[in-house]
């Protein structure tokens, strides 16, 4: 009696042991993914988080590569960019490159399974920022992807060959997709690109069995819609007015909405011939999944000049504020500040003040700017002047400007951009990739007309970086919006993040490496040289009893990293070494 128990004892303080160590998740997040990843984000929630801890802090130093797959040199041109996660299910990972190329890949021995190759028209046009693709959806036994030629297309899972096929929008009026589409409820939802074409911003949800139209909502509201009357009513500019969707939404199941955020209005840096705030663009919004209907927006900057749009993911996550746990929806932004909302009601969860701004009644600027409560991951402010650049404002982030140009913080290639985040629900832990970097803000064409459709619509000039941007890396704590750490990296931060309950975080770097961090203290733990540039969030998941970290090493435009091909698979029992630096 008295050894069962002490063996009683031992497995309890064992128990104790692991879990100081290693939180395991709140119960509400058991939809995690374990045994494949079957969407971009993870889960509904888009947490990029994995309940999986077989690799973990003592045990990731002896991660290893299983094997490298090539993928025939699909998107490696210097107009691509490699930013999709990989799907995992039923064994095969299902990789999308650049060229919106679609492979299926065994788990097991790497090898291609089947090549789907739309062959996109090279005079394509419309495409803002490289071409590119974030990721697939999955459902009802069919990959779906989203095309740059406007075209969703929906693939047998286990052939690869297209079930149906339908021209969601035409890229000669510029509206390429480059999101990952999401899979909810026998529904296909995609957003579509084209902010800096003069486009109205929209999504649209598809039925996943053949393909035909459900329903549609323009995140730019027309005569008689909520939030029309935030823009002029003696011209037609809502018309071009933007607010496009770069990213993947989130989904509450239970509440039955789905959750975006959008980029900035059109034109980018002229707000002259737009007065008013300029809704839905740079906003939150929530909409009923099944209809479409809206039913709540928050937007994060009024009247934008700065191309402070909103590409990061929006992340779902209960947390526990005052003694009482609220339902959140956060999303990172441009502006270097998390937005953290009550995702039932859309307001804010911790505050966020309205605050009195700098004006130049040329650009017709918002008289506040809501500005949250907590802390900023990227600085708002510059030190010290740039040579031949003299301050105003000392660089404060909504400094506005006219033709004459303004240094400030953040840059538009500054803040938190396309790679998505990740939220720890077992430590309330979110961890954003960002850059620090100044821009000189101008505008230039003051009596701008809208120009016809597809063609580009900024109202000045990407003024460029006086000087070089450096890479933020950190973990805010979403009870409080607070940094708990941070660190600054030489290049910038431009890939997503997957969180673990090994207590592990993992995020590429520009110049190939895939690394590991310690999730409390972002510390580095393990690194692994790939060939190209990692800048793509990676997929964790179980196979076989054994857990697989998958990476797409291929590189990107924006971050000018080295271009590649590869599918690399992790494991404990890897022997694969790594690749010569590139």
């Amino acid at each position: 009696m008295k050894k069962i128990l002490a063996g009683i004892v031992f497995l309890c303080l064992l128990a104790m042991t692991i879990g100081a160590a290693f939180p395991l998740p709140q119960k509400s997040e058991a939809s995690a993914p374990t045994d494949g990843w079957l969407k971009s984000g993870g889960n509904l929630f888009n947490q990029n988080y994995s309940p999986l801890a077989q690799i973990n802090r003592q045990s990731v130093a002896g991660l290893k590569a299983v094997w490298r797959a090539r993928l025939d040199g699909s998107g490696m041109n210097s107009k691509y960019s490699g930013e999709a996660q990989p799907v995992i299910h039923e064994g095969v990972i299902y990789i999308v490159t650049g060229a919106d190329d679609v492979f299926a890949i065994s788990v097991k021995t790497g090898k291609t399974l089947w090549k789907y190759q739309p062959t996109l028209d090279e005079t394509i046009s419309t495409v803002c920022c490289g071409w590119t693709s974030r990721g697939l959806a999955l459902g009802e036994g069919k990959i779906y992807v989203g095309q740059l030629d406007g075209r969703l297309v929906a693939l047998d899972e286990k052939s690869g060959k297209p079930t149906w096929s339908i021209q969601a929008e035409r890229w000669q009026d510029g509206y390429p997709i480059t999101a990952a589409p999401l899979y909810f409820d026998g529904l296909v939802i995609v957003g579509f690109a084209g902010g800096e074409n003069g486009t109205r911003g929209r999504v649209k949800a598809y039925d996943a069995k053949d393909g035909h139209l459900v329903w549609t909502f323009y995140t730019i509201p027309g005569p008689g819609e909520i939030g029309h009357d935030t823009w002029p009513q003696d011209n037609d500019a809502w018309k071009h007015g933007g607010a496009t969707v770069w990213q993947t939404p989130a989904v509450d199941p239970e509440l039955g909405l789905i959750y975006f955020t959008t980029g900035n209005p059109g034109p980018d840096f002229n707000g002259r011939v737009r007065a008013g705030n300029n809704l839905f663009s740079v906003s939150m919004l929530a909409l009923e999944a099944k209809t479409g209907k809206y039913r709540w927006h928050f937007q994060q900057v009024h009247h934008d000049l700065w191309d402070y749009d909103s590409p990061n993911p929006v992340i779902l996550f209960d947390v526990k504020v005052n003694g009482r746990v609220r339902k959140a929806a956060a999303e990172a932004s441009k502006t270097g500040w998390v937005y953290i909302l009550d995702r039932i009601t859309g307001k804010p969860l911790l505050g966020i003040d309205e605050k009195p701004v700098p004006q130049e009644p040329r650009q017709l600027t918002s008289a506040t700017q809501p500005f949250p409560r907590g802390d900023a991951f990227v600085p708002h402010h510059v030190d010290i002047a740039p040579e031949d650049f003299p301050l105003v404002n000392q660089g404060r982030i909504f400094t506005p400007f006219w033709t004459e140009g303004v240094v400030a913080k953040p840059a538009p290639r500054g803040g938190a951009n396309w790679p998505p985040s990740s939220y720890d629900p077992a430590t309330n832990y979110f961890y954003v990739c960002g850059t620090d970097s100044a821009n000189l803000f101008k505008a230039g064409e003051l009596d701008q007309v809208p120009p016809r459709e597809g063609q580009r619509y900024l109202g000045g000039v990407f003024g460029g970086a006086p000087i070089p941007g450096t890479g933020i890396f950190a973990a805010l704590d979403m009870k409080t919006n607070r940094l708990v750490w941070q660190q600054r990296w030489k290049e910038p931060c431009y890939s997503g993040s997957v969180a673990t309950a090994g207590g592990l975080v993992f995020v590429g770097r520009n110049d190939g490496r895939l690394t590991a961090l310690n999730s409390a203290t972002g510390k580095r733990l393990w690194e692994f040289q790939t060939g190209a540039g990692v800048n793509a969030p990676v997929s964790v998941f179980e196979y076989e009893a054994e857990q697989y970290i998958v990476a797409y090493s291929a590189g990107n435009l924006f971050a000018g990293s080295p271009r590649g091909d590869s599918i690399w698979l992790f494991s404990l029992k890897g022997t694969v070494e790594q690749a010569t630096a590139p």
